[in-house]
């Protein structure tokens, strides 16, 4: 792997060829380069994280979005992004039917005074879900390293279809909470493998945003499914909730089959001896075609350094890779940290939107689901924001500006309920805590829903990356216990008091932020291995290079520029 500071031209890199490099090439690439800088002797100075990646963009074939082979990853991607599709039906489904009294009749739920169900057996059919997942994770990891990512979101998908039919045909609690853990039990595979496989299928410039899509396609399942419930809220009989919950098998179906149709992974394929197939998607896909194109050089040689044949990947009991060095912890420490933090920063409450928008001042049923549709596509927009800002701003910054900026509002919101909430007295006091609901879905969605797919599978390296996502998955599961368990029964007894809880470790979750989480943006998956060996990895990842197009003859080629300005020599 290259040292950043060492001087990269076209004759010392690994391309095998001596591409000619121009001033407008590398300024065109706004991916990695941050701005330009003034001419020394004639030389473009530019600010980039790598230099050898910055070179390697440059001189190869420019990818383009409207191209047929980008299409074709596009629809690719597609497929995947159903794991995340299907997932989303999950909170949001049972948040909408959680307020619906066709529902809390059938089951005999307590709760229809507060806006929705209440209490420790709402807490348990939440929970079961969680619970589930965490036994999934024993054999997520594993399935993925195994079959492959694509054999992982299939068998995913399969389970997923199981526990959708079984929830959407319960008959009592008993059938709810089997359904619940199964499809906790599926999801917990498919949340493994299908972000793994979108992080080693995108190219590195595209990687933010085409991962953190992934997540963001978590609020289309949202936004079919809270407008069915508004549609279906008003029939009386048990297809009120049946068919919202039913609808999550038709994205798992596509998922377990399409699957199958899907490139695998080229690293995954390097890891089980298959590299001539390995190349031939990886040019096609990162390099327009062209096996020589520099980008793919320098991505197959990084693949073949790091990707291992006898590495823990092939022994499924075998976890020690996450901890075994102080590389390898730092790195799970930051997948622990999105894993939790993404629970723990106020979202927590979107299993209980109804309740929150009772204790808000929304009064009727066909009021609450109608303000949770608008709650989903206000926080789909952000998401989607989010995702276009990945690549350019990166993610330090998103997620720390965005935590912060979650516990501004869940404060407005606190203190809006508390003063105007569900007593009537003041309604647009009551309407701007409304407000302030759908503003702290929106930021909590630019900051974390592409972060949240995106993150964890960069900081893992390939051969931990499979047990890595199931541990995140574990993680997940664990924090999402928490909410969904303690979340009804602190309504409960406590109502909108429960708000400050997230107020005050979102400030915290600022701090942990600042202090310790690496940037990884502007770099291949591979190159972040320096980062995580520097004995600050934090500012190590914030360092930016200076390097100038310099003449080589009758060729240009990129050298790193001292701090004074100067070429090094």
């Amino acid at each position: 792997m290259a040292n950043n500071q060492e001087k990269v031209d076209e004759k010392g890199s690994s391309h095998g060829s001596e591409p000619e490099v121009t001033a407008t090439a590398l300024h065109r690439k706004v991916d990695h380069i941050e701005h330009e800088h003034e001419e020394v002797h004639g030389a473009k100075i530019m600010e980039v994280m790598n230099a050898e990646y910055a070179l390697a963009l440059s001189t190869g074939p420019q990818l383009r979005a409207t191209s047929a082979r980008s299409i074709q990853l596009f629809a690719i991607m597609l497929v995947a992004y159903m794991g995340s599709l299907s997932n989303g039906f999950d909170g949001s489904v049972m948040s909408a039917v959680n307020g619906m009294l066709q529902y809390l009749d059938y089951f005999g739920i307590d709760g229809a005074d507060a806006g929705g169900g209440v209490g420790t057996t709402t807490a348990i059919i939440f929970g079961m879900y969680s619970i589930g997942s965490i036994v999934g994770v024993a054999i997520a990891g594993p399935t993925a390293d195994i079959l492959g990512r694509r054999g992982g979101m299939s068998i995913g998908g399969f389970i997923t279809i199981i526990g959708a039919a079984v929830i959407a045909a319960a008959k009592n609690v008993h059938y709810l909470l089997a359904g619940r853990f199964v499809l906790g039990f599926g999801v917990a595979i498919t949340t493994t493998a299908a972000p793994s496989y979108v992080v080693e299928m995108s190219p590195p410039q595209w990687r933010g945003r085409l991962t953190g899509m992934y997540n963001t396609f978590y609020y289309s399942g949202s936004i079919l499914c809270t407008g069915i419930t508004v549609a279906s809220g008003r029939n009386s009989s048990t297809l009120s909730w049946r068919l919202p919950l039913a609808i999550q098998i038709v994205p798992a179906v596509i998922l377990a089959l399409g699957s199958w149709i899907l490139p695998e992974s080229p690293r995954w394929l390097i890891a089980v001896g298959r590299d001539e197939e390995a190349k031939r998607i990886l040019a096609k896909y990162h390099g327009d075609g062209d096996e020589n194109a520099p980008l793919v050089q320098l991505e197959w040689k990084e693949y073949k350094e790091a990707v291992k044949l006898d590495a823990s990947d092939k022994r499924w009991y075998d976890w020690s890779e996450l901890f075994n060095t102080r590389n390898a912890r730092y790195r799970t420490f930051m997948l622990l940290l999105m894993a939790f933090f993404g629970q723990w920063s106020g979202n927590g409450l979107g299993y209980f939107l109804t309740i929150l928008f009772e204790n808000a001042g929304a009064t009727t049923q066909n009021q609450r689901l109608t303000l949770n549709f608008v709650n989903t596509i206000v926080s789909a927009v952000g998401a989607l924001i989010g995702t276009s800002l990945t690549d350019k701003i990166g993610r330090r910054g998103i997620w720390l500006w965005g935590t912060f900026a979650c516990a501004g509002t869940l404060a407005i919101v606190t203190g809006l309920t508390a003063k105007w909430g569900s007593n009537g007295a003041n309604p647009q006091g009551a309407n701007s805590a409304i407000a302030f609901i759908f503003l702290f879905g929106f930021v909590f969605s630019l900051a974390y829903t592409p972060l949240q797919a995106v993150y964890p599978t960069e900081v893992l390296k390939y051969n931990t990356r499979a047990k890595g996502m199931a541990l995140n998955a574990l993680a997940v599961s664990c924090a999402g216990f928490v909410n969904v368990y303690a979340g009804p029964i602190a309504l409960g007894n406590i109502g909108w008091k429960y708000y400050i809880v997230y107020i005050v470790w979102d400030l915290f979750e600022c701090l942990m932020v600042y202090f310790f989480v690496v940037e990884t943006k502007g770099r291949t998956l591979e190159e972040l291995d320096e980062i995580f060996e520097d004995p600050n990895p934090v500012r190590a990842s914030r360092r930016k290079l200076k390097v100038a197009i310099v003449d080589k003859g009758n060729k240009k080629g990129v050298e790193v520029v001292d701090e004074a300005g100067h070429v090094a020599a």
